[in-house]
């Protein structure tokens, strides 16, 4: 597990449709039983829920987690806080999560880089 507030270290998110409760701890660097409690805290945070009440998250919901992470643990945010500057007025100007996409294609297309040059 990423010690919180280390942002630089989070693992590229797979290109795959839905991600395991279990796999998106391993890519947010945050326990499970956090990940459902910000269910509760965050409204726009809302996995599917397949047979068994097994959540399944998509790639927004693992990027949204990444900005609650980062709010919360490197800002310094409350939950309150957090979930205000996420559907205030402020959430238009955030640019936590245009980062955090940035990041990911930025490490994307240096493993890509990487395939190409190993061919």
């Amino acid at each position: 597990m990423l010690e919180p507030g280390n942002n630089d270290e989070l693992p590229v998110i797979p290109g795959k449709r839905y991600f395991t409760i279990g796999e998106v701890s391993e890519l947010c660097g945050v326990k499970p039983h956090v990940l459902r409690y910000w269910e509760q805290e965050f409204p726009q945070l809302k996995p599917v829920k397949r047979r068994g009440n097994r959540r399944y998250y998509q790639r927004r919901d693992v990027l949204l987690i990444r900005q609650i992470r980062s709010l919360l643990y490197e800002e310094g945010f409350t939950i309150g806080g957090a979930r205000q500057r996420l559907t205030g007025e402020e959430a238009k100007e955030d640019l936590t999560q245009s980062v955090q996409i940035v990041r990911q294609i930025r490490t994307e297309l240096e493993e890509i880089l990487k395939i190409l040059r190993g061919k």
